[in-house]
């Protein structure tokens, strides 16, 4: 998977709490194994009429909002039932981070392990992006992963967590499977020498 660093991408506001990995995609398009195509069911039910046709209200239905990369989130964000899913759809519609006052754990675990940053902020930062999102839809926002710093267009930035490990593995661009991978060397090593003490006992 991509590394990631430190990127500046056009924001776009949801401020909805609770919004649930149904509402991210519904159960019933859970049928694939595949990361593929799943971008067209992102946010499924509000995003389309019951004509199939899309929601011209639906915030990222909207022309201006193309192109968007970090999602503002309401709290509490990707509750509901685990599934991989919904972090697979929010990446293959082209979103890189999402921003916001907390995540389920699950999802929050679930974005991490492949490749979609989950930003927690306070309730001042969180409502000041909205606010400047929703007056602005070319709203810039930086994200310096290295650092940890969530950065606002005026050059203020607030600190983010995110645990040690996670944060090892998406600056490398390598999943859990590819950071055990690149310590085979270690790991030969190591069955190496229990092997050698095994012999000689």
């Amino acid at each position: 998977m991509p590394a990631i660093t430190k990127f500046t991408g056009k924001a776009v506001a949801l401020p909805i709490q609770d919004i649930d990995t149904d509402q991210i995609i519904p159960a019933r398009y859970l049928k694939t194994i595949s990361k593929d195509g799943l971008a067209i069911n992102l946010f499924n039910d509000w995003r389309y009429l019951p004509s199939g046709e899309p929601n011209p209200d639906f915030v990222i239905n909207k022309p201006e909002h193309a192109g968007a990369t970090i999602l503002l989130a309401g709290d509490n964000f990707g509750c509901g039932s685990s599934r991989e899913h919904a972090p697979w759809a929010l990446m293959s519609y082209g979103f890189k981070a999402v921003v916001s006052t907390s995540f389920a754990d699950i999802f929050c675990n679930n974005s991490l392990k492949n490749g979609l940053l989950t930003v927690i902020v306070d309730q001042a930062t969180h409502r000041k992006v909205i606010e400047l999102a929703q007056a602005d839809a070319n709203l810039q926002l930086t994200i310096d992963l290295e650092n940890q710093q969530f950065v606002l267009p005026d050059g203020s930035s607030v600190e983010f967590p995110i645990d040690a490990f996670s944060k090892k593995c998406l600056l490398a661009g390598v999943d859990q499977l590819g950071y055990l991978q690149n310590q085979m060397t270690a790991v030969k090593g190591y069955e190496s020498r229990v092997g050698d003490r095994v012999r000689s006992m």
